[in-house]
């Protein structure tokens, strides 16, 4: 998400709870205090950091692994933006990260080449998707990082992925590469060489920069995030748009995306018109933890040179969200954000169960379903979140995206059963996004990111210590 935006969610049964203690606490005349945020104890309170970065509950440490400005092992700088990230294992305790950078046409000297640009001449020539008109590449893309979690040691860092834009969030493939996707529709009236609006695949061993090949198939629009169901490999997809669609994409060949595919929309069955689980105007709710079976609509004009690609799937039927951001898969189902959805437009959390037979003849006897599964009544309770992440515990992880002076953003945790406690508090100067949330394989540590100034935190703790009752 381009940062300086974002709201967010909590469920209804959430929402109940709360308002509850909102009424004993004025019935008593008490101050509503930080501890009535949380329905469920989770992690304990939060303990102030001294260095001012991150507050995290007792017996939980950070640490710094990357910053912004750094040297990489390829002379290049840590580009800023820090946003979507994937973590995959290489054994022995050692992971790679590949990190996304949303970083848009103006942060030309945000990006990877200096300021100015003085990095420049070790580019190679076909390193990089597109450019400027004056010939400079655009900053936006990836950076891989290889971190010992053993240890605690950063082993090396390098530019991935170069010449794209607005590089926001992705999602990882069972084959061990990441999807990273353009948060942008530019293209040559914008002063570029080339159309935006794709998703790349990075692998996540490759040394040195990727080839920037556009996986043109799953289509040309405001990307945000995806998740690959692993049982069938169809790919899911969110939009970050006031009135995006949800997608999938069909692949030709599971193991191979750049082979082609089927771009579809989701649509609710029997609607017979394009429904609206916005949920922001008074006759047009859909019930939390409501359940609906789907249906999904062919799209054609999929490159979408005219950013209607939404219009028209909503037109033929397709249903409409609120700005749709993380999405992750869990156990057998995904869950996505819609960060804007809502009366209050604080955001709201959707489940979606494939069919047994998704993607496949037979579908519409047994039809995927779809679940609102958290719907913000109180913004005290989460606010504006931005990536999403099922833990090793399966919940899920939300990180918050306000930016303001007053009211710092938090990881939130959501249970299965829809209640929600606090694990983190950004409290570094500026109060950055929180984004980029993953784990490790082995569930110890869990991976997040600051985008602004620009980090990357490695957070232990006891984890099997929650508690919930």
């Amino acid at each position: 998400m381009t940062f300086s935006r974002r709201a967010f969610v909590a469920s209804a049964a959430t929402s109940l709870a709360f308002a509850g203690f909102s009424a004993r606490a004025a019935q008593q005349g008490e101050a509503r205090p930080e501890s009535y945020l949380n329905e469920v104890e989770g992690y304990g309170a939060l303990i102030p950091d001294p260095k001012r970065i991150l507050d995290l509950p007792a017996g939980f440490t950070y640490r710094v692994i990357s910053q912004a400005g750094e040297t990489m092992d390829d002379g290049f700088r840590v580009p800023g933006a820090f946003d979507g990230m994937g973590c995959f294992d290489l054994g022995e305790g050692k992971v790679a990260l590949v990190r996304n950078h949303e970083l848009t046409l103006e942060m030309f000297d945000h990006g990877p080449f200096g300021y100015g640009g003085r990095l420049l001449d070790k580019l190679p020539k076909d390193g990089a998707y597109d450019f400027y008109g004056d010939g400079r590449p655009l900053v936006g893309g990836t950076t891989t990082l290889v971190y010992d979690t053993k240890s605690g040691r950063t082993l090396g860092q390098h530019l991935s992925l170069t010449g794209t834009a607005v590089n926001c969030a992705g999602g990882v493939t069972p084959w061990g590469s990441w999807l990273t996707c353009e948060e942008t529709v530019l293209d040559a009236k914008d002063g570029v060489g080339k159309s935006h609006g794709w998703v790349f695949e990075v692998p996540h061993a490759h040394k040195g920069l990727v080839q920037p090949v556009p996986l043109t198939a799953m289509g040309r629009f405001k990307h945000e995030a995806a998740c690959i169901d692993p049982r069938t490999g169809v790919v899911y997809m969110t939009e970050d748009v006031q009135d995006g669609l949800f997608y999938r994409f069909l692949p030709n060949d599971r193991h191979k995306l750049s082979a082609g595919g089927r771009l579809q929309a989701l649509a609710l069955s029997g609607a017979a018109q394009g429904a609206d689980l916005r949920n922001q105007e008074a006759g047009e709710a859909f019930a939390a933890l409501a359940w609906s079976d789907v249906r999904w609509i062919d799209l054609d004009g999929v490159d979408n040179p005219h950013d209607d690609l939404r219009k028209r799937g909503h037109a033929l039927g397709a249903t409409r969200f609120a700005r749709g951001e993380g999405v992750h898969w869990g156990d057998g189902e995904l869950y996505f954000t819609a960060t804007s959805g809502g009366a209050l437009k604080a955001g709201q959390i959707f489940r979606y169960r494939p069919s047994a037979h998704e993607g496949q003849a037979g579908e519409s006897d047994q039809p995927g379903r779809l679940q609102l599964f958290v719907e913000s009544r109180d913004q005290r309770v989460m606010d504006y979140a931005d990536n999403i992440v099922v833990s090793p515990l399966g919940h899920i992880l939300i990180c918050e995206d306000r930016y303001s002076a007053t009211k710092p953003n938090h990881l939130r945790g959501v249970t299965p059963d829809g209640k929600v406690y606090t694990l983190g508090r950004n409290v570094f100067e500026g109060n950055g996004e929180f984004c980029g949330a993953c784990f490790s394989p082995d569930g110890r540590t869990l991976f997040v990111n600051v985008q602004w100034p620009g980090f990357t935190l490695a957070i232990t703790g006891p984890w099997a210590a929650l508690k919930t009752a």
